[in-house]
Formats: structure tokens, C-alpha cells, sequence
């Protein structure tokens, strides 16, 4: 199984290999969004600094910027979403971008599933 990391921004990212986190959002920032209607994705080739957002995603009630958890350059985009938002709310095909890692110390910040249900109880 393969060991899943968290953000306090409710992105997840698994890793693949020792350099590449999968980047995508968690259960709980789809269902605060509802109904997607519209989602940017990041530029092939892109470099992102822990933190910068890289794409958006858009509801029929709100827009919201998606972090990367961890700094690093795009090497896949999933176009797929931009066809079927519904595969965002899949672990296995709803990534949203992978990244080639510049910092891999920056992983440890993150929170496992454990702290990170800790920490949804504390953001309702």
C-alpha cells in the first residue's frame, strides 16, 4: 500500500518512487466544492515552489486554487479531468499532476491520515 501524505489545504499526494508525488484533493475539499464545472491544470514542463498553486478548480459555487504540497516541476498532467471532473473523486485516477521533487525534505511537513483526520475535526 502505498503511504499517503496530506496538507492542512486538503491536497493528498502519494509517492511514486523516491522523486515523483502524485498530487490531487482530498474527499473533504470535493464536497466543500459540490459540482465542478471547470478545472485548470498546470503547464507540462512547470516549475512550482512548495505552496504556489498550480491549477483551479471550479464549482457551481465557488473557485478554489489547488497548492503543491512539495516544490518541484510538472511531468504529467492528467487531461483526462478536463473531460470528466467525476474522476477527480478517485485516489487511483483522480490525480491532478505529477511532480518531479526538488526538495524531497519538504514530505515531512505533511500530515499522514491519521493527523490529517485529526485535523478535519478541528475545521468544522
Amino acid at each position: 500500500m502505498t503511504q499517503m501524505k496530506y496538507t492542512r489545504d486538503h491536497e493528498w499526494v502519494k509517492l511514486e518512487g523516491n522523486d515523483v508525488a502524485v498530487v490531487g484533493i482530498t474527499d473533504y475539499a470535493q464536497h466543500a466544492l459540490g459540482d465542478l464545472v471547470f478545472i485548470e491544470l498546470p503547464k507540462m514542463g512547470a516549475t512550482f515552489k512548495k505552496g504556489a498553486h498550480f491549477a483551479v478548480v471550479e464549482s457551481v459555487k465557488t473557485a478554489a486554487e489547488v497548492y503543491t504540497p512539495v516544490s518541484g516541476d510538472v511531468i504529467e498532467v492528467n487531461t483526462a479531468l478536463e473531460s470528466d471532473y467525476d474522476l477527480l473523486k478517485s485516489e487511483t485516477d483522480g490525480w491532478i499532476a505529477k511532480f518531479k521533487i526538488t526538495d524531497a525534505g519538504e514530505l515531512a511537513a505533511l500530515m499522514d491520515e491519521a493527523a490529517y483526520k485529526d485535523y478535519l475535526k478541528t475545521v468544522d
